[in-house]
């Protein structure tokens, strides 16, 4: 894919018209991440955005006794590490590839300098960053008022409408743990281990490794209840 066409592809950019995407397109750079590979560390320097063309990355905390708390998942077409390309201060989470992932890089002297002569990037990121404070708004309104069957119930929904894809029910191949999923949803991995096997005994889904397949979305967002 070319990298106009990745721009197009990508929330951030897509209202862009076509002598600003090209611009743009030649300040992009390459890098590809094997599995499992730590992209950027919490509290390092950040003066790059990366633009996912394909993988998945995870984004997390990491405590100072070395506890794990999962904030995103994300996926193609998708951007991260946007915050340190705004403010230039270091990176407030961390981010691994939870599989190969090839990336498209933009520094921040480069998006500074597009940012100027378009303005409506601006937009874009207000319109991005809005999104983004409403999803962790979300996230931290289920930490404090769901059970931990309604918090594995709605991550799972909220994955299957991001990454689901439609085959016997909503096919999620996340290459995503237990215990990466329990520290999304501020549980352990035993507890989310026996929702799961509650939800498959009652017919809502399907686990087999890491792909979960939701057979019956409506029974799991009646678990959501605050």
């Amino acid at each position: 894919m070319s990298k106009i066409a990745i721009l197009r592809n990508v929330e951030l950019f897509a209202s862009l018209p076509d002598h600003d995407l090209e611009a743009l397109a030649a300040s992009l750079g390459t890098r590809t991440f094997a599995k499992g590979m730590i992209i950027f560390h919490q509290d390092s320097p950040g003066r790059t955005l990366y633009i996912i063309e394909s993988g998945q990355v995870r984004i997390f905390l990491l405590s100072e006794s070395g506890q794990e708390t999962t904030l995103n998942i994300y996926g193609r077409g998708e951007v991260f590490g946007e915050f340190s390309l705004l403010d230039g201060l270091p990176r407030s989470a961390g981010a691994v590839a939870l599989e190969k992932t090839v990336t498209r890089t933009l520094d921040r002297a480069d998006f500074l300098r597009h940012l100027e002569s378009c303005p409506q990037m601006a937009i874009s990121i207000i319109e991005v960053l809005t999104t983004r404070l409403r999803f962790t708004t979300e996230q931290t309104k289920s930490l404090a008022f769901l059970d931990i069957y309604g918090r594995v119930a709605m991550r799972l929904l909220d994955l299957a409408s991001r990454y689901g894809t439609e085959k016997e029910g909503i096919e999620l191949n996340l290459h995503l743990t237990q215990a990466e999923l329990a520290s999304w949803v501020a549980a352990t991995r035993e507890s989310v281990n026996k929702v799961l096997g509650v939800f498959r005994e009652q017919r809502l889904i399907t686990v087999e490794g890491q792909t979960i397949t939701i057979l019956d979305p409506e029974g799991l967002k009646e678990r959501i209840t605050y």
